[in-house]
C-alpha cells in the first residue's frame, strides 16, 4: 500500500514538475506579447514630421537715390526732345521743352544735353527773328528777341539781330515822308474785316476830295496791295496816287499835295 502511495505521490510531483515550466513560459511570452502590442502603439504615435519652413521671399534692391536721379534726368530730356519736335518752345507752360530742360538742369547743373538744348531754342527764336526782318515786320521781331532774351540773356546772336533791327527802323524811318499818320488795325488786317474796309473807304473819299498822296505802310507786298485796292474801289474812276513800303505796324500816311502836313 505504501509503495503505491508513493507511486502517486511521485507521479502527482512529476506532473507538477511538468506543469510549472510550462506556466512560466506562457506568463513570459505574454509579457513579451503585451510589450511588442506597446512598442507597436508607441510607434505608431509618432508625431508627423514638420513641415520644411517655407523659401524665404527674395526681395529686389530698391534703386539707389543717384539711380533715380539718372533715371528722372534721361526722362525730362526725352520729354524736351518731344517737345522740341513739336515746337513747342517756351509753351505751354511747364510742358514745354525749355520747361523740361530746366527740370534737368536743376537735377544735373552741368548737364550738356539741356545746355545744348536751351541754345538750339535761342537759335530758333533768333533765325525766326531775321525771317520776319526781311519782311520788315518789326514788332514781331521784337517779340521773338524778347523770347530769346529771356533764355539767354546777353546772347550775341540775339544782340546782331537787335542791332539789325535798329537800322532798319532807321532807314524805313528816314525813307517815310511825313504826313498825317492813320493806323490800320493787324487783326483786321489779317482777316480782311468789314470794318477796316469801310474805314479805308472813307479815306479814300478824303484822299479823293482832298487830292491826298497816300504811303501804304503793311507787313509785306500781299497786304499793301490788298490796301491799296480797297481804296481804289471806293472811288472807282479815280485814280489813287501812292506807293507801298514795307513794314510794321500797318498804317496810312496821308500826304498834302504841298507836302507841308505834319503828324
Amino acid at each position: 500500500m505504501r509503495k503505491q502511495y508513493s507511486d502517486a505521490s511521485g507521479t502527482k510531483k512529476q506532473q507538477r514538475g511538468i506543469a510549472l515550466p510550462s506556466l512560466e513560459r506562457l506568463h513570459s511570452f505574454g509579457i513579451c506579447l503585451l510589450m511588442a502590442v506597446f512598442l507597436g502603439a508607441c510607434g505608431s504615435n509618432k508625431p508627423a514630421p514638420a513641415p520644411p519652413p517655407p523659401s524665404p521671399v527674395v526681395q529686389k534692391p530698391k534703386p539707389s537715390a543717384e539711380q533715380v536721379r539718372r533715371n528722372n534726368v534721361a526722362y525730362f530730356l526725352k520729354r524736351a526732345e518731344r517737345a522740341l519736335g513739336k515746337g513747342h518752345l517756351t509753351r505751354p507752360a511747364g510742358a514745354s521743352a525749355y520747361d523740361y530742360y530746366l527740370r534737368v538742369q536743376q537735377l544735373d547743373p552741368g548737364n550738356r544735353h539741356a545746355q545744348t538744348g536751351i541754345q538750339t531754342i535761342v537759335v530758333t527764336y533768333v533765325e525766326r527773328a531775321r525771317e520776319a526782318l526781311r519782311r520788315r515786320a518789326f514788332a514781331e521781331v521784337g517779340r521773338l528777341l524778347q523770347r530769346a532774351e529771356m533764355l539767354a540773356q546777353g546772347n550775341p546772336l540775339v544782340a546782331e539781330v537787335h542791332a539789325q533791327l535798329a537800322r532798319e527802323r532807321g532807314r524805313a524811318h528816314l525813307d517815310l515822308p511825313r504826313g498825317e499818320t492813320i493806323g490800320l488795325p493787324a487783326e483786321g488786317l489779317k482777316t480782311r474785316s468789314q470794318s477796316l474796309v469801310e474805314q479805308l473807304h472813307q479815306v479814300a473819299y478824303r484822299v479823293r476830295s482832298e487830292q491826298l498822296r497816300v504811303i501804304i505802310v503793311a507787313g509785306n507786298d500781299t497786304a499793301g496791295r490788298w490796301i491799296y485796292q480797297q481804296l481804289r474801289e471806293a472811288v472807282p474812276g479815280y485814280r489813287v496816287r501812292g506807293d507801298i513800303k514795307i513794314g510794321s505796324p500797318a498804317r496810312l500816311i496821308l500826304i498834302q499835295p504841298s507836302g507841308g502836313a505834319s503828324e
